[in-house]
């Protein structure tokens, strides 16, 4: 079974570099999106408490129901249709879980509309990609804004749910992806989430927390290879990954901020790395080779070695 696993891994993330992310209507995380927005208004009431409450209740329910879902149609496939068919079927699955191409893709949008000197649809193309208000950003906002995306979504989009795979195959990997999804739309702290979301937002950071740190080495491992600052990236990523608010986000984005020697703001809010550099567009590109780096030393140097001790172990 551990050449089968391998192969999935391998042909997933190939497949994903290849592809990218498929339409909505056939993304199963959108379905998940789209489901929950149906309960969402449900978890609302006058009580802190009861909102705590149902949120919790809520986010465990519907994680159970996709990893059960998930583990009892792969049986049911394997048992019916054969390995082939459970093979395919689980390279297409946990291809969905990872978004390499598609965060190159959505950062590229943003980048050309700068090459066109169009701020105003640089600034709606990045909207697609932030939880901040867009509307007023300059131009080296908007590179910092994709830079930051870039750095954070290399473990949201990609190497968590690697990491969940390695370790509890499919489930896992969508049990994390069900987890950043839902957080992505209550794990807020404003008044209308800050309840419902409690729950939620405190198990993103959880699930998050380990390969965070993981991947925010890999990344200073990239940097390396692809000939930016890897000394200032080690640096950076030890003396800035706390500025922001959240606990695991600021390692991969101080880490990218050190390793291009730029500096990466949201305003108001923190501040990454120091301005050796001016943010330029060459900048985003070295941003999205050493995406596609990390990604793939994280498979080879994380996902490879512990599916094989998971192997050998169950």
């Amino acid at each position: 079974m551990i050449e089968e696993t391998l192969f999935i891994l391998g042909a997933a993330v190939v497949l994903d570099f290849i592809l990218g992310d498929p339409p909505n209507k056939l993304h199963p995380t959108a379905w998940i999106g789209r489901s929950f927005s149906i309960i969402k208004p449900m978890l609302k009431n006058q009580y802190a408490i009861t909102e705590k409450i149902k949120g919790s209740v809520a986010v465990i329910a519907i994680v159970s129901l996709v990893v059960l879902s998930t583990y009892y149609f792969l049986y049911a496939l394997e048992n019916f249709l054969g390995v082939i068919a459970l093979i395919i079927s689980s390279i297409i699955l946990l291809k969905s879980t990872i978004a390499i191409r598609g965060m190159e893709t959505h950062a590229r949008s943003v980048m050309n509309a700068l090459t066109n000197n169009d701020i105003v649809t640089a600034r709606i193309k990045l909207s697609s990609i932030v939880g901040r208000d867009t509307s007023g950003l300059d131009e080296r906002h908007i590179l910092s804004a994709a830079i930051e995306s870039i750095g954070e979504n290399i473990v949201d989009g990609i190497t968590s749910p690697i990491f969940y795979f390695a370790l509890f195959g499919i489930p896992g990997a969508f049990a994390y992806r069900t987890i950043n999804t839902l957080d992505s739309m209550i794990g807020y702290k404003d008044a209308y989430h800050k309840n419902v979301g409690w729950f939620l937002a405190h198990l993103d950071t959880i699930v998050n927390y380990i390969p965070a740190r993981i991947t925010a080495f890999f990344m200073v491992i990239a940097s390396r290879i692809i000939g930016v600052d890897w000394k200032n990236s080690l640096y950076i990523m030890k003396r800035d990954s706390y500025n922001t608010t959240s606990i695991n986000g600021g390692w991969p984005m101080a880490t990218i901020a050190g390793a291009l020697r730029v500096r990466l703001e949201k305003m108001d809010y923190y501040s990454l790395g120091e301005g050796y550099e001016y943010l330029t567009l060459q900048h985003c590109d070295k941003a999205i080779s050493i995406m596609k780096v990390t990604s793939l030393l994280f498979c080879f140097l994380f996902a490879l070695p512990v599916i094989i001790l998971t192997s050998l172990v169950w």
